[in-house]
């Protein structure tokens, strides 16, 4: 095997080229922060010497010499948080090789026909990507608690290895088969190649180093001379990072085109038609965590087999859309899943931190933050989510027109004939007060629960990546409104709570989905018109003048 791992691609040349063009802004700098010791040094030998006399060059030596001790603390202060700063990590699950030793012979085999250095490690993450990442910074040797798994799976370990950490994402090893990952991750893999060479593994270095430092002088919580000294070093770190953005965006693109390039060699046929497997993966993947696994955290529960549900996700995809047809065909052949020892566990610990990325969930299972399985899905998530929605819905509508300082009266009975009667009587206009009451209690329901992880909790300051703006008093209403009606179905017409896997909670009414219900609703918020819904209540057999039971 090669030491570098660079051979002839037509990318490593221009990678290295835009390496040494960072580095040279480097070595600007740090003759930028010489230049006056040099001066002085001069200064301070001639006059050893006596070529310099008089009080005009004691001056000017003094002075150069005062500025070139000002001009070295301020260089050395800056080099210390650049060098000190932690560079961001990707919150992963890490597998060892002895929770998937054919996964890790997989990408040594893949390495050894790619002539390239074998990743260090593999780690997980909850996304439809892969890539490289470096982890060889001093900060990165202590393991941290990102991707903790709820069964002991072990976090991301920290490493000081020259090989960077292989990160695959999760939903790709349950719905790729063997020979598509392999296809897959070998112009990843082949990354490893130009990483391995000095000048471009000391560029990504210093780019990795501004970066952090630019973060660290941007964030809060530092104490006065703490921000003064900050305020000195995050400009400095800016102009850096701008002198060398473009040359480093150029770097990393003929790092990529040098890998692609010696990655033809390895099942590029395969790969092809396995590229359009990742974006079908991505759309039953994004599917699943809007649709379905966020209605789930939203109640506290947390669906425990993401990466499982994502092959059925994708399979009622390819039932359902004719471009996607014959993908299903590829579940007879080997899954990738199969190259971990314990796949089940491993997709619990990647569900798991799906939820701390997309949610904000806690870090571990607790009695407010429960694992559910898709089995019961429909009675513990689905008909909690109906009920809790129905129930705030008429403690909304009891609670208006109540004056303040007078007692409020009774109850009314929890009917959906009641919820028609005040929208239809308002002609779809003064819905919008029963909309912000909801949207209000929302609030406040959200704002009691517990806070988002601080930074520290999280191991690595990585930021929430919300999978939804927030709900509109609108969108709230209609959620509201039509969970009513899934409670009255349930309780009066024999219905039941279901799970669609690209949609999320359903209603099914003789074991088939009534998928026609949204529509009904909207013409009644919008247009006050009821009698579309009061027709599709009638064929379903609902009858809307008896109480639901709310939770």
């Amino acid at each position: 095997m090669s030491g570098s791992g660079m051979g002839g691609e037509a990318g490593a040349r221009s990678a290295r080229s835009r390496a040494l063009a960072v580095l040279r802004v480097r070595s600007r700098a740090l003759a930028f922060a010489l230049l006056p010791a040099a001066v002085a040094v001069v200064l301070l030998v001639a006059d050893v010497q006596g070529r310099i006399d008089g009080r005009g060059w004691d001056t000017a030596r003094w002075a150069v010499t005062g500025a070139a001790a000002v001009v070295l603390l301020a260089a050395a202060v800056v080099t210390a948080v650049i060098v000190r700063a932690r560079p961001a990590l990707s919150p992963t699950v890490e597998l060892a090789e002895s929770s998937a030793p054919d996964l890790y012979r997989l990408v040594k085999d893949l390495a050894d026909r790619l002539d390239v250095p074998a990743p260090s490690a593999i780690a997980l993450t909850p996304d439809c990507d892969s890539w490289l990442e470096d982890r060889t910074h001093p900060a990165h040797s202590v393991r941290g608690r990102l991707g903790q798994g709820p069964r002991g799976i072990p976090g991301v370990r920290r490493r000081t290895d020259a090989a960077p950490v292989l990160v695959i994402g999760s939903p790709f090893l349950w719905w790729m088969r063997v020979g598509e990952l392999r296809a897959i991750l070998a112009p990843v893999v082949a990354g490893t190649g130009p990483s391995a060479h000095p000048d471009i593994a000391s560029a990504r270095r210093f780019v990795r180093g501004l970066d952090a430092a630019v973060a660290v002088t941007s964030g809060p919580g530092a104490g006065r001379g703490a921000r003064l000294v900050l305020g000195f070093v995050g400009p400095v770190a800016r102009l850096l990072l701008r002198g060398c953005r473009a040359h480093a965006a150029e770097m990393e693109r003929g790092v990529a085109a040098a890998a692609s390039e010696r990655a033809q060699t390895v099942d590029y046929g395969l790969r092809i038609v396995a590229q359009e497997q990742v974006g079908l993966a991505y759309a039953g993947w994004d599917r699943l965590l809007t649709r379905v696994a966020l209605p789930a955290w939203r109640m506290g529960r947390w669906p425990s087999r993401l990466d499982a549900g994502v092959v059925s996700a994708l399979t009622e995809l390819s039932r359902r859309d004719r471009l996607a047809e014959g993908f299903a065909s590829r579940l007879g052949e080997r899954p990738a899943c199969d190259l971990l020892e314990e796949p089940g566990v491993a997709d619990e610990a990647a569900s798991l931190l799906a939820a701390r990325l997309f949610h904000g969930g806690p870090a571990e299972p607790g009695p407010d933050w429960s694992p559910v399985d898709w089995q019961h899905y429909p009675e513990e998530v689905v008909d909690r989510k109906w009920r809790a929605e129905a129930a705030r819905l008429h403690r909304v509508l009891d609670g208006m027109g109540t004056r303040p300082g007078v007692e409020p009266a009774a109850p009314a009975a929890p009917t959906l004939a009641r919820v028609l009667e005040y929208l239809a009587g308002q002609g779809g206009r003064d819905g919008e007060a029963l909309a912000a009451g909801i949207e209000a209690e929302v609030a406040v329901e959200e704002a009691a629960g517990p806070p988002l992880p601080s930074a520290d909790a999280w191991g690595d300051s990585v930021p929430l990546f919300p999978l939804q703006p927030p709900r509109t008093g609108r969108d709230l209403l209609a959620d509201h409104v039509t969970a009513m009606v899934c409670c009255a179905a349930v309780d009066t017409a024999g219905a039941a709570p279901g799970l669609d896997w690209l949609d999320g909670p359903a209603l099914l009414v003789d074991g088939e989905r009534k998928g026609d219900l949204g529509s009904r609703v909207l013409a009644l918020l919008e247009e006050g018109d009821v009698e579309p819904l009061r027709r599709w209540l009638v064929g379903v057999g609902v009858r809307a003048e008896k109480p639901v039971r709310l939770v």
